[in-house]
């Protein structure tokens, strides 16, 4: 119990190179057991709960290091220190354009270089999204997120997508988009009509990467990046877990989004869905710990942001689950499909909230002059909004 556990000592041990002093969890936010005696954490560690975008990998592989009952509770405690607890944001993810992308991620079945059998779709109808995106809403999402597999979209697919973005913002409902990588000019526009999110996971960590992708390169993820920030939306910025990737790898990616100027909004954590066909498809299957490790370090460099269980989630058990969001998660995709991988149904979802006692986050929506009277609210998204987007098949 924690009562048992020694009091770490006031010593150096607890201070970072620069002398500043440990970080505790808010005192008034802490029940009095945890505020006790929190298991000691080492040099690196010693700011945690912190907003910061100076991690080096050391500090990072440090807390994969941690004993994973420390490491939950470190995570918890930082959790609280930000977030509302047993609460949780649900969003639906929509394929709106499926299959036929010229890239060539090695864990998505959307790429037309990879024989899986998935069928080529045309970009949906804008009333056929708004429909879908309604049915989202009744179900309990707050975000609906539109996946299109395209390596970048074209001027005339941005006119559509805007479209679609106008009528979901019309719903009461927060928007997402994962097209593919954008120019500066395109996320602006995207943001006019009214876009909330953008999604574009980095997968992997940047020297991995070569390794999963060929058809472009880390810097043009960085670059798109930049692009949705400098256009004032929020990002949403995670990666992939069971591509073959190493402790070390996994450090990389999480120290690269959190020391980016400003942390993602958003974290998708995936688990490697291997759909057969593709390269990863006989990928070995991640260690259900080393999953939750992931997720619970992601929360402590990137403590003000949403972590979310993406893909992978139809594989995994509710205790699985219950220790991601003890571990720090407090965002889920809620639905039956995340683009073209399955996802646990709303029934199943419902269930397992309820008996975790989790609630589901209220809709916040930022109203701007720019979305008009219809404010109301890669690709990575499709394909990895496959995974990517969060990702399903191995991605968003």
């Amino acid at each position: 119990m924690p009562h048992s556990l020694p009091r770490p000592a006031p010593a150096r041990s607890l201070r970072t190179p620069r002398n500043r002093p440990d970080i505790r969890m808010n005192a008034t936010l802490a029940p009095a057991a945890l505020r006790s005696s929190p298991p000691a954490v080492t040099a690196p560690a010693g700011r945690l709960g912190e907003i910061r975008h100076d991690w080096t990998t050391g500090e990072v592989e440090a807390l994969f290091a941690l004993p994973f009952s420390d490491l939950l509770f470190h995570a918890q405690r930082v959790h609280r220190m930000h977030h509302a607890p047993n609460t949780v944001q649900m969003s639906t993810l929509l394929s709106i354009k499926t299959g036929a992308c010229p890239e060539d991620c090695a864990y998505c079945p959307q790429s037309v270089r990879w024989d899986t059998g998935l069928e080529r779709e045309r970009l949906l109808a804008v009333a056929e999204v708004r429909e879908r995106a309604a049915a989202a809403k009744a179900a309990g999402a707050t975000r609906f997120c539109m996946g299109a597999a395209w390596r970048s979209p074209k001027p005339r697919d941005i006119e559509i997508v805007a479209g679609m973005i106008r009528e979901v913002r019309a719903l009461g409902l927060e928007s997402c988009a994962t097209l593919g990588m954008l120019t500066p000019a395109q996320a602006r526009e995207l943001k006019e009509a009214g876009l909330d999110y953008y999604n574009h996971n980095i997968d992997t960590s940047p020297e991995f990467y070569e390794k999963i992708i060929t058809t472009r390169d880390f810097q043009d993820r960085l670059d798109t990046l930049e692009a949705v920030r400098e256009a004032g939306l929020k990002t949403c910025c995670g990666g992939i877990i069971g591509m073959g990737e190493t402790v070390r790898d996994r450090a990389r990616m999480l120290q690269t989004l959190a020391n980016l100027p400003q942390h993602p909004e958003s974290v998708p954590i995936n688990q490697l869905v291997a759909v057969p066909g593709t390269p990863l498809a006989d990928a070995a299957k991640v260690d259900p710990f080393d999953f939750v490790r992931t997720i619970a370090v992601a929360r402590l460099t990137m403590p003000a942001a949403a972590v979310r269980l993406s893909a992978g989630r139809e594989q995994m058990s509710d205790e699985l689950q219950a220790l991601a969001f003890l571990a720090g998660a407090n965002s889920i995709f809620y639905g039956e499909k995340l683009l073209t991988t399955g996802n646990p149904d709303v029934e199943r979802d419902r269930a397992l909230l309820r008996r975790l006692g989790i609630n589901g986050q209220d809709v916040v929506l930022e109203r701007e002059e720019s979305a008009g009277e219809a404010c109301g609210h890669g690709h990575d998204g499709a394909a990895q909004a496959c995974q990517g987007h969060d990702a399903g098949a191995a991605r968003a």
